[in-house]
């Protein structure tokens, strides 16, 4: 039954992040998603609050908590990288704008296949990052996809309008799969972290992380919305690889999976408390499969 899961859960880890950016790619233009982008200062703000406030964060709360070294890099791990299809999920839970999260999520995904392995060896003791390592699942999942969106979406968009609501119901089903394997599998493991630190740490960072987006975003319900939750959801595919592929210690890589959890235990309860906060007048619905369709 174990090994059932557990291919599921592979299964699915690979299933929602391609058809999320699938879903996105077939659902905006490509000058829709950049369009965010050409704001420098709103640029600068997204990137100070993920990879530098979050990282500095993460590595006051392993001193602060004292935590053990294999479980203070599991939480740097995730403290560094930045840019997880999450967030379009997150997004549309909270009825904020999905094009801000989807230029937001292409902004961070390239910036932390050269972040991490940079910083890493800095802050972790002995750890050694192989750049490739943490590229390829992420070009193969996110901006590969994304870009197999755009071209339907402009070659052949009869096609990708029929593909587009198929996407979305194979990611909200892959993700409702993901969340009880994962919670399933690593339950018993969970037990060896309590009194550890790990979990408080993690809630602090899930929470901190929000905190620091949302108030250095530009004001807006929208803006602080995905700013805030783009900087507590992090990337756990980039983690899970570099835990699994560059540390012998499974504790780091449990912790990476705890801190999923709490973040997910977290960050859609409140998303649905923010989307109260959403504004009143909000666009009329579009059709399925029409561009510019939530996600």
């Amino acid at each position: 039954m174990r090994a059932l899961l557990t291919l599921i859960l592979q299964i699915s880890t690979l299933v929602f992040p391609i058809t999320s950016m699938l879903a996105v790619g077939l659902s905006y233009t490509v000058r829709e998603v950049a369009r965010p982008l050409r704001h420098p200062h709103r640029v600068f703000r997204a990137l100070v609050a993920n990879f530098v406030l979050v990282p500095l964060l993460a590595f006051g709360l392993t001193r602060a908590l004292r935590l053990e070294p294999s479980l203070a890099a599991g939480l740097m791990l995730v403290g560094t990288a930045a840019g997880t299809p999450f967030l379009i999920k997150l997004t549309e839970a909270a009825q904020a704008d999905t094009r801000l999260s989807a230029a937001l999520l292409v902004l961070l995904a390239p910036v932390t296949v050269v972040y991490m392995p940079l910083v890493i060896p800095l802050v972790v003791a002995d750890a050694t990052v192989n750049a490739v390592s943490v590229a390829l699942p992420l070009v193969s999942t996110l901006l590969v996809p994304l870009a197999i969106g755009f071209g339907l979406d402009a070659v052949l968009p009869t096609l990708g309008a029929r593909l587009l609501p198929l996407a979305r119901k194979v990611s909200s089903i892959s993700l409702v799969v993901l969340i009880g394997c994962t919670l399933v599998l690593n339950a018993p493991r969970f037990r060896n972290l309590f009194g550890t630190g790990a979990i408080s740490a993690a809630l602090l960072l899930v929470l901190g992380a929000f905190t620091m987006g949302s108030l250095l975003a530009s004001p807006g319900f929208n803006r602080r919305t995905v700013m805030g939750l783009g900087a507590a959801q992090r990337n756990i595919a980039a983690a899970l690889v570099v835990a699994s592929q560059d540390f012998d210690d499974p504790n780091t890589l449990v912790m990476v999976v705890m801190f999923s959890i709490v973040g997910l235990l977290v960050l859609f309860p409140l998303a649905f408390t923010l989307r109260r906060q959403a504004p009143t007048r909000m666009p009329p619905p579009l059709h399925e499969g029409e561009r510019g369709a939530p996600v």
